[in-house]
């Protein structure tokens, strides 16, 4: 048993991976030194990763009662005090990490100390066999435990909304900007006015013919756009307007009225999947309706996105997509019913 342990990272969205770290950690240690990246450099590497205060609680909340072993420390460079630590005698890393703990030690022998004992911990993987992350779930593809945002029932045919689902839609999801209906670019200049404020990663996807039709009349392509010739479920002469040639691409799906299809799925992941790949923009025509595409689109895109679609006689909303947003859907689309039809 060490007596002294040194584990170093960012620790951002404080994950299963994370939580296997600091438990063999604490298996193999009387104590460990947590050393955490700080914000200049985090943030330089991703603007989305969480303040220093916020990531050093999660991991000091989940240590319960393991924590009067655990001190927290602000890691300012590549090695921290590894190199020169007289007290510790072991380090726990991944294999993602271990060159960097060996070129620790050979500095540390050069110094004429001791090299730390190097404590290997196997990276736990998500539901698809691949290493849970932070970035993958900054991303949109996991969650922290290293599930996926969309439930296993929705792999392959029609999925139908139920009662008490189409209840709890009624709550508003995201910001109302005011405006009047028949001049839609004022409520949608407000809310764009506050993207631009904020945004400074994830896409701006469009949800609905009035919503994608404004953005293009403002002069703002969404990223992703999703439309089915319809406003208030009715045909609308108007939808006609809409410029494809706006569009990198031209997908089209199925999915009926008060249905999530994995036609609409695969659509939605293939066009994040792209933008991801390369910025290019996609239009999506739902052929039925897609009054239920941000129930998809949430959990499948990366965090920091914003999510805006129309509410008839009222504005627009915006909501931007976060791990809270994700799970509500989850959540809802849980209550879904699956299609024997």
């Amino acid at each position: 048993m060490h007596e002294v342990g040194l584990i170093g990272g960012t620790f951002d969205r404080f994950h299963d991976g994370h939580k296997s770290l600091i438990e063999i950690g604490l298996s193999e240690c009387h104590s460990l030194e947590v050393w955490i990246t700080n914000d200049e450099i985090a943030k330089s590497k991703n603007s989305l990763i969480k303040d220093w205060e916020e990531r050093c609680s999660e991991v000091e909340h989940f240590l319960g009662d393991s924590s009067s072993r655990v001190s927290f420390h602000s890691l300012d460079d590549k090695h921290g005090p590894a190199t020169s630590h007289r007290q510790a005698t072991a380090i726990v890393c991944t294999s993602e990490t271990m060159s960097e703990c060996e070129k620790i030690n050979n500095i540390r022998v050069k110094r004429g100390l001791d090299g730390l004992r190097i404590i290997s911990v196997a990276k736990d993987l998500a539901w698809d066999g691949k290493p849970i992350s932070s970035s993958r779930i900054r991303s949109g593809h996991i969650d922290r435990s290293g599930q996926p945002w969309i439930p296993a029932q929705f792999n392959d045919g029609i999925s139908k909304l139920t009662s008490k689902v189409e209840e709890e839609l009624k709550e508003p999801f995201g910001r109302l900007f005011s405006g009047p209906e028949s001049e839609p670019q004022v409520a949608m200049t407000s809310a764009l006015g506050e993207i631009e404020d904020i945004m400074d990663s994830g896409c701006i996807i469009a949800v609905g013919d009035v919503t994608v039709l404004t953005l293009q009349k403002v002069g703002k392509i969404p990223d992703i756009a999703l439309i089915d010739g319809r406003t208030k479920r009715q045909e609308w002469a108007d939808a006609d307007q809409i410029q494809f040639s706006l569009y990198d691409s031209v997908m089209e799906c199925e999915s009926p009225a008060g249905t999530i299809t994995e036609s609409l799925i695969n659509a939605c992941v293939d066009a994040i999947s792209s933008w991801k790949r390369n910025g290019s923009k996609h239009l999506i025509k739902v052929h039925g309706e897609e009054d239920l595409a941000p129930l998809v689109i949430h959990p499948l895109a990366p965090i920091g996105s914003a999510v805006l679609y129309g509410q008839p006689g009222k504005g627009v909303v915006l909501r931007w997509c976060d791990e809270d947003s994700k799970e509500r859907c989850r959540n809802l689309l849980l209550g879904f019913e699956k299609s024997t039809g």
